[in-house]
């Protein structure tokens, strides 16, 4: 998404009575909203029953907070991303007003029927999301002729068929362990990073950091794009785990080299950049520890929480900040409350994904802690940008 200028002060031609009622103006608004508060309380509540402190499940084993998390909370935030993206790509209108509505309507039932006997109508509404969200983006896409970005609407598709999978083998109508069914997911979602990452990551880089320089190079972007996608049919064909384990190494040496290519020693002075950097880090981490996990070195949960805590909880919350405050008309600096934010998150990823491994006997402290960082994280972000994401942008403009 392109760099915005600094905020401008308020214009005068702002009424007053439009104040708190920008929520529905672009799609980044309310999904931010919306995931931000859910991710904080769902994994507050996970980790009290994982501990066992509630008197009543909240989700029904740990399938459900995988998926809560991956279909709930991180689609929420590509569909925010995406929703705002297109219309910056295209210069074509993306749902706002009514239809923005109804699109987070139809998530807030997905969270709820989970929750529900309902299960087929669970299965339908959630697998709706994404493929809703594929054709609102698909449409402004194919009028713009913006063939480059066709890919997203067909990833968001896929999205769709996988969380379908996953309820269908949950209810034993489908013969795949509902767990190959997420994993299949997180691999979808680890590209549409690793092509994100590869196109923000630098130019933001650039941008904030004067003198950085970071570089691509054409073979380590082919090895590090062309990897993610042999792992994600390895995985889909249910391949040996030796196989998956020389892929998912080869791929934490690709990106481990494209890292390197953006030069992250160079942001520590820039938060909105070293927060992607940090989360990009955890790609390479978690490819590793799949790697060791599918050799039977590692436990194969401190591999899927690199990614989900570590990478997805860095990225999103780094670009929802970043993001949110450029099209609010605001500068792209961090203040106090976002690099508390940053922070918190990293903790979480360290002490999920280390703690257990470094000290077994922590495991089950590890993930109160964990749980109690990344809720504090986004819990902090949805108190600090309820009034952003509700109130017209500073600078007067539309969005």
């Amino acid at each position: 998404m392109n760099e915005l200028p600094l905020a401008q002060p308020l214009q005068p031609s702002a009424s007053p009575a439009a104040a708190g009622g920008a929520l529905w103006n672009l799609g980044f608004r309310p999904f931010y909203l919306l995931a931000s508060i859910f991710s904080a309380l769902s994994v507050l509540l996970w980790a009290a029953q994982f501990a066992g402190y509630l008197p009543t499940a909240y989700l029904q084993g740990p399938v459900w907070h995988g998926h809560e998390m991956l279909f709930g909370y991180t689609t929420a935030v590509i569909a925010g991303f995406l929703l705002t993206a297109v219309r910056a790509w295209t210069n074509e209108p993306t749902p706002t007003g009514a239809p923005l509505m109804a699109l987070a309507a139809l998530w807030i039932c997905g969270r709820v029927l989970v929750l529900t006997p309902l299960a087929l109508a669970a299965a339908l509404v959630n697998a709706a999301f994404p493929v809703a969200v594929a054709v609102a983006i698909g449409i402004p896409l194919w009028r713009a002729r913006n063939v480059r970005n066709y890919f997203f609407p067909g990833l968001l598709a896929l999205m769709g068929v996988l969380i379908l999978v996953v309820h269908l083998a949950l209810q034993g109508r489908f013969e795949l362990p509902p767990r190959a069914g997420l994993q299949l997911a997180l691999d979808v979602v680890l590209f549409i990073m690793a092509i994100m990452g590869g196109r923000v990551i630098p130019m933001f880089t650039s941008n904030g950091v004067p003198g950085s320089a970071p570089r691509r190079h054409a073979l380590v972007e082919k090895a590090a794009l062309g990897a993610v996608l042999m792992l994600f049919a390895a995985d889909l064909l249910q391949l040996p785990q030796a196989v998956i384990a020389a892929i998912a190494l080869t791929a934490a040496l690709a990106h481990g080299a494209r890292l390197y290519l953006w030069k992250p020693w160079r942001t520590f002075a820039a938060p909105l950049v070293w927060i992607l950097h940090a989360a990009y880090a955890w790609i390479v981490i978690h490819l590793a520890l799949r790697g060791l996990a599918a050799l039977d070195v590692v436990a194969g949960s401190y591999a899927i929480h690199a990614l989900t805590v570590g990478a997805i909880g860095g990225l999103t919350l780094g670009m929802m900040t970043r993001t949110a405050r450029g099209h609010t008309g605001r500068p792209l600096a961090a203040d106090g409350f976002e690099l508390a934010m940053f922070v918190l998150v990293q903790l979480a990823a360290l002490v999920r994904v280390f703690a257990g491994i470094a000290w077994p006997a922590f495991y089950m402290p590890a993930i109160q802690v964990s749980g109690l960082l990344w809720s504090a994280a986004f819990g902090l972000y949805a108190v600090r940008y309820w009034p952003v994401l509700t109130r017209p942008r500073l600078d007067g403009k539309a969005g």
